[in-house]
């Protein structure tokens, strides 16, 4: 039910239909926020499909670098976007001397997301913001939709109280969704090569650290400097009736 049908674009899902005790209705609220790779993939019917979803804004975490088609996306209407707000919201500077280094050898790895919030907590806080300033029915992306949308993913779906183990049950969807697909290019991916076992053995390591993640949600919102009312807002967007 969470996999969304939007054509030309893998590894999409609704962050709604997660069981979670801060919701009246037991569950997260589907219809408010999803989670995908490089819109850039989406075909003239599968924005139709966003839209039918209820989609409103994008909000697009890649470097300025990473944005734009690429040999074999989809030839789109520009009409098809016409009242879609996209918003630019890098979570990453590859200018930043201390993020290359620490960061750089494990960007696919669930283990760097700690040191981002570290060293760049001003452009996390900055993508949150932004997904809880849209009207409900955004989708928050980056080029696979797994390592930077992985992280904000675990960190509203940790907040909004969702079990860490259905966390990291979502983030080793997107792994094995991505892994042996073309280049997300200009993105390096090594994982794109991976076969299932080595997937497998990957998940093994990587999903303790997301649960990590999620159960830490609060205390990476104090690291970054979230307000109170930011928090309160992405909450609700998961949990509450009316977002």
């Amino acid at each position: 039910m969470r996999d969304l049908d939007w054509d030309g674009y893998p590894n999409a899902r609704d962050l709604g239909g997660f069981s979670t005790p801060r919701s009246r209705t037991g569950a997260t609220v589907p219809g408010r926020i999803a989670r995908g790779p490089r819109r850039e993939q989406l075909t003239g019917s599968g924005w139709s499909a966003a839209r039918s979803w209820g989609l409103t804004t994008v909000v697009d975490l890649r470097c300025a670098a990473e944005i734009g088609t690429r040999p074999g996306d989809p030839d789109v209407d520009p009409v098809a976007t016409d009242d879609i707000d996209v918003v630019h919201a890098p979570t990453e500077d590859h200018d930043d001397a201390e993020f290359r280094r620490v960061c750089f050898p494990i960007l696919d790895s669930p283990e760097y997301w700690p040191h981002h919030w570290r060293i760049l907590p001003t452009l996390v806080r900055t993508a949150l913001e932004a997904v809880a300033d849209a009207a409900p029915g955004v989708l928050v992306h980056c080029s696979a939709g797994r390592d930077r949308t992985g992280m904000i993913s675990a960190l509203l779906l940790g907040h909004a109280g969702v079990a860490p183990d259905d966390v990291a049950a979502d983030y080793a969807v997107s792994v094995r969704a991505m892994a042996g697909r073309p280049s997300h290019a200009p993105t390096a991916d090594r994982q794109q090569q991976w076969s299932a076992d080595q997937v497998e053995a990957w998940l093994r390591r990587a999903e303790p650290l997301v649960r990590d993640a999620a159960t830490r949600a609060d205390e990476a919102f104090d690291v970054i400097g979230l307000s109170t009312s930011y928090r309160r807002r992405l909450r609700d967007l998961l949990t509450a009736d009316t977002a």
